[in-house]
């Protein structure tokens, strides 16, 4: 979940994968939360990687909030937000962060705890972030569980509070579950686990995502599944077992199983069209980009169950006055429904299903969140075909995908280590 982009500065920016934000203006009418009042636009730079930062979704936050608060997109790298947030915290105003990189962030003293009392919908967050259970069931946390981080124990805290409290560290904005993305008009047979990737049967035509603190882990959904070694937590692993990973990964990439090592989004795309690749670590806007293209791709539920990712608002511990009255108001905006909706059409899952769902129409809501029969011809936000009626979603519905998690993106004790021993691989 990472991509890399030049740093930019704009009110706009294309959108590829996580795409974020809300909208329905009247939320702070009822004098709830203080509202931004002022001859002049308050400008929010908004600090994040580019796919994560939507033309639309700053237009609609302006349209609806009558252009008071302005979002100004600072598009950088996933790498170069964690860098920027810890070496220069003023020069940003709202933060569009992974929650494996908040191990790093929050002892800081870099971000400001989100007081969740100036947030409308707060307590109807998705319990994935809060307890880490779907649908009453708890999921797997191995790895950075957003549960693990989301709470502080104070609004100038540098420590995370081990239960719910008043102050939250970032307030979620997107999540989904990864897994294999497979051409099955070329595999011809069910695919049902990760092993699968590393079977020789795809020698030359599989491909492996090339970020290494998310590769390593599709690796180990790799190893597990193969019965080589049960990892206790795969988002943490000691220096013998990220040897035995990349010894793994070496071992198949002499052998010529793998075609590429993707890193860039487009770059799966096309891997996948072409059918260069038939079977590889994907992400779920990327298989339906190749479907656009009316090329068959599955985002493919396996029985090891799913490593997931979330992502999130936060705020610099320096932001006051009516910058920081813009931001609580552009994140209420952001929760209250548009936003939500939008990123569920996408193929993404949005932190407070309620609102969103107030936002879709009954038919668009049974094929994305209840894995349900299309009844029409469902299409994405700007109007691509992404699947026919009749078609069900890949993995079916939110409790069935965001119920099989088994593992979170994360940020090693040993990642210094673990990135000298992928760049080995990379290089074998």
């Amino acid at each position: 979940m990472s991509n890399d982009s030049k740093e930019v500065l704009s009110t706009a920016a294309p959108v590829q994968r996580r795409t974020l934000l809300k909208g329905t203006a009247g939320i702070l009418a009822a004098g709830v939360f203080p509202a931004v009042h002022s001859a002049d636009p308050i400008v929010l730079r908004y600090l994040g990687t580019a796919v994560n930062q939507d033309k639309e979704i700053a237009e609609k936050f302006k349209s609806d909030t009558g252009g008071k608060v302005v979002i100004q997109y600072v598009a950088v790298t996933t790498d170069d937000v964690l860098k920027r947030a810890i070496t220069s915290p003023n020069s940003f105003d709202l933060l569009d962060s992974e929650y494996f990189q908040l191990r790093n962030l929050v002892p800081t003293g870099n971000l400001k705890g989100i007081d969740t009392k100036r947030i409308k919908n707060a307590d109807k967050i998705t319990s994935v972030f809060t307890t880490g259970k779907v649908a009453g069931k708890t999921i797997g946390d191995q790895g950075t569980a957003p549960k693990k981080v989301i709470f502080l124990e104070g609004e100038k805290s540098k420590t995370f509070a081990s239960s719910p409290t008043q102050y939250m560290s970032l307030i979620p904005t997107t999540y989904n579950a990864d897994t294999l993305g497979i051409r099955p008009d070329l595999i011809k047979r069910p695919i049902t686990s990760w092993a699968e990737l590393l079977n020789p049967e795809f020698k030359g035509k599989a491909s492996i995502l090339n970020i290494p603190s998310i590769g390593i882990m599709d690796a180990a959904m790799v190893v597990e599944a193969m019965g080589i070694y049960k990892y206790p937590d795969k988002g943490n692993m000691t220096k013998k077992e990220i040897d035995l990973t990349i010894k793994t990964l070496i071992e198949a990439k002499k052998q010529g199983q793998f075609r590429s090592l993707w890193k860039d989004f487009n770059e799966s795309v096309n891997l996948m069209a072409s059918g260069e690749v038939v079977i590889q670590s994907m992400w779920s806007p990327a298989v339906t980009a190749v479907r656009t293209k009316g090329i068959a791709c599955t985002f493919q539920p396996l029985k090891e169950g799913y490593r997931s990712w979330a992502s999130g608002f936060g705020m610099p511990s320096t932001l006051t006055g009516k910058k920081l009255d813009g931001a609580y108001e552009f994140i209420n905006w952001f929760l209250d429904g548009w936003a939500g909706a939008y990123l569920n059409r996408q193929g993404y899952y949005s932190a407070v299903l309620e609102t969103a769902k107030s936002k879709m129409d009954a038919y668009e809501w049974a094929y994305w969140m209840e894995g349900k029969p299309a009844t029409q011809d469902i299409k994405s936000p700007h109007g691509d075909l992404l699947a026919k009626a009749g078609e069900t979603r890949d993995g079916g519905s939110y409790e069935q995908r965001m119920g099989a998690v088994a593992c979170w993106n994360a940020l090693m004790d040993e990642n210094v280590y673990m990135v000298q021993k992928w760049n080995e691989f990379v290089a074998a």
